[in-house]
């Protein structure tokens, strides 16, 4: 595989595992390198989220120290109250995208550790499962298509 696709993947990975990995396997990639390029994108992206955010944080915190949290509570923080840290690692990668799960998660006072390694395991979950999805979503549209070339145009008139 060229070095470019495989950029490509990564770059896609570090924004979004839903465009990474249908991307990596068009460009007809090896789905192994797919799975891992794509989730390696996403964990980088995390990362510099991290050490960018936990900066931004400190700073931020430093400023308004003393002021306590007022206003309705939002849908965010009821997800947070209900599932935490784990909750969001495992599912941000997929639901808001890995890069502002982190951001959410900075924003939340997660400490980096803690955030990074469950971000990192839901990204290495979801990427599995979406490069699986997609190689058996290639495979059954591969195997229709050859179903219909070998079955002939006269066997499907009422389409």
């Amino acid at each position: 595989m060229d070095v470019l696709r495989l950029l490509t993947i990564i770059a896609l990975g570090a924004v979004e595992l839903w465009a990474a990995i249908p991307a990596g396997l068009a460009l007809k990639a090896n789905p192994v390198v797919v799975g891992v390029a794509a989730a390696g994108g996403a964990m980088l992206g995390v990362l510099v989220v991290v050490l960018l955010g936990e900066h931004v944080r400190r700073w931020l915190a430093g400023r308004h120290r003393g002021e306590r949290e007022t206003g309705s509570r939002g849908l965010i923080r009821l997800i947070w109250d209900r599932y935490g840290v784990i909750g969001l690692g495992l599912f941000a990668p997929i639901v808001t995208g890995a890069p502002l799960g982190a951001a959410l998660g900075l924003a939340l006072g997660v400490p980096a550790g803690r955030l990074l390694f469950w971000m990192f395991a839901g990204i290495a979950i979801w990427s599995a499962v979406l490069t699986l999805v997609g190689v058996l979503g290639m495979a059954g549209y591969e195997a229709a298509v050859h179903e219909r070339a070998l079955s002939g145009p006269s066997h499907h008139r009422g389409f």
